[in-house]
């Protein structure tokens, strides 16, 4: 798993709190279809905000780990009904460039 600094957290936060969540779970909690969809949006985007639904009971923090393991990415930070996750992309070009 990624390990960020508190400056790195703090600037994919920033970065983060204008985009929507792209992706939701559900009752059903992290099923293997949340579980590929956060994946093809971690390849394509880096950045990723997950919506957790009210109808889900399961607690939010062991929702983010288990999707950071399952994704090989970061947990940014967990706020409300949101996650948000990093990951680095696989090509130089496409970074984001985040402070050392």
């Amino acid at each position: 798993m990624i390990q960020l600094t508190s400056k790195q957290r703090a600037f994919l936060l920033s970065a983060a709190s204008t985009e929507k969540a792209l992706i939701q779970v559900g009752k059903d909690a992290v099923t293997p279809a949340v579980t590929d969809a956060v994946a093809e949006a971690l390849e394509a985007r880096e950045l990723v905000k997950v919506g957790v639904q009210k109808s889900c009971v399961a607690d939010l923090r062991e929702i983010a780990d288990l999707l950071a393991e399952r994704t090989r990415s970061a947990v940014v930070r967990v706020i409300g009904r949101k996650i948000i996750l990093y990951k680095q992309h696989k090509d130089p070009e496409k970074r984001i460039r985040i402070p050392m």
